[in-house]
C-alpha cells in the first residue's frame, strides 16, 4: 500500500476509512486528526451553484414517457415523486482507497480468494431467458424484419430485477463464484447488450431504465448476496448514464454502492480490476462527467435542489475510490493515474476544500481533499503554493510582532530567508546559512554571491541552486552514485560521521517546491515514494522513516543490470542453489575495501534454494533500497520536511512530487513558440521567424539543451511551457562577429 496514491503491486493491501464523529468548531485539530483523505460526506460541496456550458435534458421529460406497470411506479418515475428510503451518510461507511495514511489500513493479504464475510445463501436464479447467441441472432433478425418484439422482451425480463441481470448474465447459474478473483459474469455478453441497447428504439431503452429504477427500489433493503454485487457490477457499466436526463436513477445506484459493507466493496475492486481497459476508462469518464455536471449545470433547476442531492457528489468520489484502488491494484494499471484528475475542480475555490478538510476535524464536511486522486497536479501545485505564502506570511508577521514586542525597529530582511554564500565555498556556506537560520526556512528566499553587486529578483535565486545542485552531485563529491544504465542518481552507502550534506539537500529540494523553483536532479521514482513514506514526519523519532516497500521493478529502475540478474534467478527453472551457489551474504566496495553483509542472521551459511529465493530477492532489494541508505535518506528526509512540512504532501504521489521538484520531461516547443515574448522584437519580424525555425528542426536532444542553456532545466514546469517565461530580447550593442 502506498501512501498519496502510489501505484501498488497487487499484494498491497486496501484501506479503510474509519466513520467520523459529530463536527467539531472551535480549534484547528492536529494533524493526526485530519478526516481521512477518502471518506465522502454528506455536506454540499465548494461550488455546488455555479453554472456551465451545456444544455442538460431533463429526467422528467423522459420519466412521464415510462409506460409503467403499476401507477404506483408511475409516481416514484418522475424526479419530484421519486422517494428512496433513507440511508446513513456516506461518510459513516468505510471507502475504500489507496490513499489514506497507514494507521487506517486493512491488508489485502490477510484475505483468501474466498472472502472470510458472511456468505448469505443465494437466491435460485430464474432461467436463463437467452444465451450470448440467441440474443445475437435476434438482433440480426430485427435489420431483415424490422420486429424488435424479441429484442424489446429480452431488455423487460433481463433488467426487472436483480435476479433476472443474474440469470441472464451469469456464466453458470447454479455456481456460486463467491471469490474475488472471478465475478462469475459473462462480460462479452454484458458488453454485447449494452453495445446493442444505444442503437435500439427510444421505448426499449426507456424500459430498461424503469426496470433499473424497480429493481434499485426493490434491492435497497437486505443484506447484500454476491448476485446483488454482480448486479450492481452489471449496471454500474449501462452507458444509458452517459446522458444526464438519467442522472437521478444513476445518483441512486452510486449511493447504493458507496453504502456498502467493507467486505463487498473488496469483491467490486478486485473485479474492477479485471474489466478491460476500454470499459474501464469509460466508467471513470463517466463518473468524472457526472461530478463535473452536477458541480457546474446550465440550468440548476433542472436537477433536484442541491439541499436534497448533496450526497451525490460524494456518493460518485466514494465509487471513483474504488475503481482508483482497483487501478493501483494491477500490476501494470489499466490507465494512466493521470486520468483520474476531473480538470474541472482547477476552477472550483481549491483553498475552502483545502480548510475544510484540514480545519474541520472528522466532521461530515465534504471536500475533494479526501479524493486527491481527482485533483490535477496543477491545482495541486496551486493549494502547496498558497498554503506555502500564507505559512510565509504568518512566520513574518510572527517575526514582526517579536521585534516590535522587543522595542526594536524592524528590518525588511527579517521578512526574508537572506543567503550570503562566497563562490568558492558554496557548499560549505550554504550549509552553514541554512543551519544558522533554521527557523527561517519558511520565508522567501533571497540569495547573495559574496562581494557581487546586485538584487536577487529570482536569478541570482536559481544560480545558487544550479551551482549548489552541480556541485553536490558531482562524482568527486561522493555523496551521490551516478547510473548510466538509468541515466540517474542514487545514495551513496558509504559510511560516515556527518550526514548534514544529505540533510542540506533535502533542504534544498524543499525549498526548490516552496519557492515554486525546478531543479535539474535526477533521483529514481523510488526515492520519492520513500521520501513520502510517511508523509508527514511522525511524532515518535524511534519510528523509522524514508523506508518502504520495494520490488524488484523498483531496482530495476536504479540498477537495471542487477535486477535483471535477480529476476533470472526467480525465473530459474534448475537447481538454484547448484547453479548460483550464493548465499544469503552480499558484498558492497567502500573506499576500495571489500565489505559483506549478511541479509538475515547467520545469511552466511544459509544457501539460496528454490524453496527460498524469493526471500533472498525480497530481502537483497531492501536492504540496496532501505536499509543500506538509511542514515543517509533519513537526514535527505528530515530536510525535505524541515522545509516542506505541510498537510498538502498528504494529496500528493511520488509521480506528483517529482514533478513538482523536476518539472515534466515532455516538450512542446510549438507551446513555448506560443507563450514567447518578445523585447524589442514583433514575433512577425524575420529574425524571429529564423529563430524558431531552427529551433522547430532540432532533434528532441538539442531542443532539451537549448531549455538547459535558457532555463537551467531541461524539464518542464507544472503549469507547461508557459511558465518559463521565456522572453527573447534585443541587444542594441553592435558586435563585430
Amino acid at each position: 500500500m502506498s501512501e498519496a496514491g502510489r501505484v501498488p503491486s497487487p499484494a498491497t493491501p486496501l484501506v479503510v476509512a474509519a466513520a467520523a464523529p459529530e463536527e467539531r468548531k472551535g480549534k484547528e485539530p492536529e494533524r493526526e486528526k485530519l478526516p481521512p483523505i477518502v471518506s465522502a460526506g454528506a455536506g454540499a460541496t465548494a461550488g455546488l451553484d455555479r453554472g456551465a456550458k451545456g444544455q442538460i435534458s431533463t429526467f422528467s421529460s423522459f420519466i412521464s414517457a415510462v409506460s409503467p406497470k403499476k401507477e404506483a411506479a408511475e409516481n416514484r418515475s418522475s424526479p419530484a415523486h421519486l422517494v428512496f428510503p433513507n440511508i446513513k451518510n456516506v461518510r459513516d461507511q468505510p471507502p475504500i482507497c489507496l490513499d489514506v495514511r497507514q494507521k487506517q489500513r486493512v491488508s489485502m493479504d490477510a484475505s483468501s480468494s474466498e472472502m472470510k464475510a458472511p456468505v448469505l445463501p443465494e437466491p435460485i436464479l430464474p432461467i436463463q431467458p437467452k444465451t450470448m447467441k440467441d440474443f445475437q441472432e435476434d438482433v440480426e433478425k430485427v435489420k431483415s424484419s424490422g420486429d424488435w418484439k424479441a429484442v424489446h422482451d429480452f431488455y423487460l425480463t433481463t433488467f426487472d430485477s436483480f435476479p433476472e441481470l443474474n440469470a441472464a448474465f451469469k456464466k453458470d447459474a447454479t455456481a456460486s463464484f463467491n471469490t474475488i478473483e472471478d465475478s462469475g459474469i459473462n462480460a462479452k455478453f454484458v458488453n454485447a447488450v449494452y453495445d446493442t441497447l444505444l442503437n435500439t428504439p427510444q421505448d426499449i431503452q426507456k424500459t430498461v431504465l424503469k426496470g433499473i429504477i424497480n429493481s434499485l427500489l426493490r434491492e435497497w433493503k437486505g443484506p447484500r448476496t454476491k448476485d446483488d454485487l454482480r448486479a450492481y457490477f452489471i449496471l454500474l457499466q449501462n452507458p444509458q448514464f452517459n446522458n444526464t436526463s438519467t442522472y437521478v436513477i444513476y445518483a441512486h445506484l452510486l449511493r447504493q454502492i458507496a453504502t456498502l459493507v467493507e467486505a463487498d466493496h473488496h469483491f467490486l475492486v478486485h473485479w474492477f480490476k479485471k474489466l478491460s481497459q476500454k470499459r474501464f476508462k469509460q466508467l471513470v469518464e463517466r463518473l468524472l462527467q457526472f461530478i463535473s455536471l452536477r458541480l457546474f449545470p446550465a440550468k440548476p433547476e433542472e436537477f433536484p435542489p442541491i439541499t436534497k442531492c448533496s450526497w451525490w457528489i460524494p456518493s460518485a468520489a466514494k465509487v471513483l475510490a474504488l475503481l482508483n484502488t482497483a487501478n493501483n491494484l494491477v500490476h501494470l494499471p489499466l490507465i494512466p493515474y493521470t486520468d483520474f484528475y476531473n480538470s474541472t475542480l482547477d476552477h472550483i475555490d481549491l483553498m475552502e476544500e483545502y480548510h475544510t478538510w484540514q480545519n474541520f476535524g472528522n466532521s461530515h464536511r465534504f471536500s475533494f481533499c479526501q479524493y486527491p486522486f481527482v485533483i490535477s497536479i496543477a491545482a495541486k501545485k496551486i493549494i502547496i503554493q498558497r498554503d506555502s505564502e500564507q505559512q510565509m506570511i504568518n512566520i513574518a508577521r510572527q517575526s514582526l510582532v517579536d521585534k516590535v514586542s522587543r522595542r526594536q525597529r524592524p528590518d525588511m530582511n527579517m521578512l526574508f530567508l537572506n543567503m550570503k554564500v562566497r563562490r568558492t565555498h558554496l557548499v560549505s556556506d550554504s550549509l552553514d546559512e541554512l543551519t544558522r537560520k533554521r527557523a527561517d526556512l519558511k520565508k522567501k528566499l533571497k540569495v547573495t554571491f559574496v562581494g557581487e553587486a546586485g538584487l536577487d529578483m529570482g536569478g541570482l535565486t536559481k544560480e545558487w541552486f544550479l551551482l549548489l545542485i552541480r556541485q553536490i552531485f558531482h562524482p568527486d563529491y561522493g555523496m551521490f552514485t551516478y547510473h548510466k544504465d538509468s541515466h540517474c542518481h542514487w545514495f551513496s552507502s558509504f559510511k560516515c560521521d556527518n550526514y548534514s550534506e544529505f540533510r542540506l539537500v533535502g533542504i534544498l529540494m524543499g525549498l526548490a517546491v516552496y519557492n515554486s523553483i525546478t531543479l535539474d536532479i535526477r533521483f529514481p521514482p523510488c526515492c520519492y515514494k520513500k521520501l513520502l513514506s510517511p508523509p508527514i514526519i511522525p511524532s515518535d523519532q524511534n519510528i523509522p522513516v524514508g523506508i518502504c516497500s520495494v520490488t524488484v521493478d523498483d531496482l530495476c529502475q536504479i540498477m537495471p543490470e542487477l535486477a535483471h540478474g535477480l529476476s533470472e534467478l526467480l525465473s530459474h527453472e534448475g537447481n538454484v542453489e547448484e547453479d548460483f551457489y550464493s548465499t544469503f551474504q552480499v558484498f558492497q566496495e567502500e573506499f576500495g575495501i571489500i565489505k559483506s553483509y549478511n541479509l538475515k542472521p547467520g545469511g552466511d551459511k544459509i544457501s539460496v534454494t528454490n524453496q527460498n529465493r524469493k526471500e533472498y530477492v525480497q530481502l537483497y532489494t531492501d536492504f540496496l533500497l532501505n536499509k543500506s541508505i538509511y542514515k543517509q535518506f533519513a537526514a535527505f528526509y528530515y530536510g525535505f520536511h524541515s522545509v516542506c512540512a505541510s498537510n498538502a504532501l498528504m494529496l500528493l504521489r511520488p509521480e506528483e512530487v517529482e514533478i513538482l521538484v523536476c518539472g515534466s520531461p515532455d516538450l512542446d516547443m510549438h507551446a513555448l513558440q506560443r507563450s514567447t515574448q518578445y523585447d524589442g522584437y514583433a514575433k512577425t519580424d524575420l529574425t524571429i521567424k529564423y529563430f524558431w525555425d531552427v529551433v522547430l528542426g532540432f532533434p528532441l536532444d538539442l531542443q532539451k539543451k537549448l531549455l538547459h542553456f535558457t532555463t537551467g532545466s531541461d524539464r518542464v514546469p507544472v503549469g507547461g511551457m508557459a511558465d518559463l517565461n521565456f522572453k527573447i530580447s534585443k541587444n542594441e550593442t553592435s558586435t563585430n562577429w
